[in-house]
């Protein structure tokens, strides 16, 4: 909780609505002077009367957080006065589903690369497969294939082999 001297320096919104900061001001601890344009921001989408209202709605421990969520949305609200935040919040939505397609078009072209480097090289007179050192069994996947939280199923060379090699054009 930032916290202004009472004795020195009005607080922002005090100084912004040139009043007296009073030692029992309830902008004080979250505006300090230091920070002007916090509260001018607030102020110009809330409005004082209702910040305040707010404020003393709110229980003491959560005041701080609330007013982080009024300063953050009222910057939002003047860079972007339709969408604010919700707009920052659907650009970030968009570009996690635009990496999450092109994580999972990597994970494909990886696994089919895999799959064509297995299906090409040489094996030896034991069965297995040269460059193979027992580091995994014949038919396992190369562990190339990088898992996501969002893809629970994860394809091997066998599926696409099953399939009918259809992962297997490049």
């Amino acid at each position: 909780m930032a916290s202004s001297s009472y004795s020195n320096s009005p607080c922002a919104a005090c100084k912004f609505l040139r009043r007296k900061c009073m030692p029992d001001c309830i902008f004080a601890p979250y505006f300090p002077p230091e920070e002007p344009q916090k509260f001018a921001n607030v102020h110009k989408i809330f409005g004082a009367s209702n910040v305040s209202k707010l404020l003393n709605e709110v229980l003491p421990h959560q005041r701080e957080d609330a007013v982080n969520s009024l300063a953050y949305e009222a910057e939002a609200r003047i860079k972007d006065p339709v969408y604010g935040c919700v707009g920052a919040i659907s650009v970030l939505q968009r570009h996690v589903l635009r990496l999450q397609k092109e994580l999972e078009a990597t994970n494909a072209d990886l696994m089919r690369y895999a799959c064509n480097e297995n299906m090409s090289a040489p094996t030896s007179q034991f069965g297995r497969r040269m460059g193979d050192h027992g580091a995994g069994s014949y038919g396992q996947s190369s562990g190339l294939y990088y898992s996501s939280p969002w893809n629970n199923n994860q394809p091997s060379c066998e599926d696409s082999q099953e399939r009918g090699g259809e992962g297997n054009n490049m």
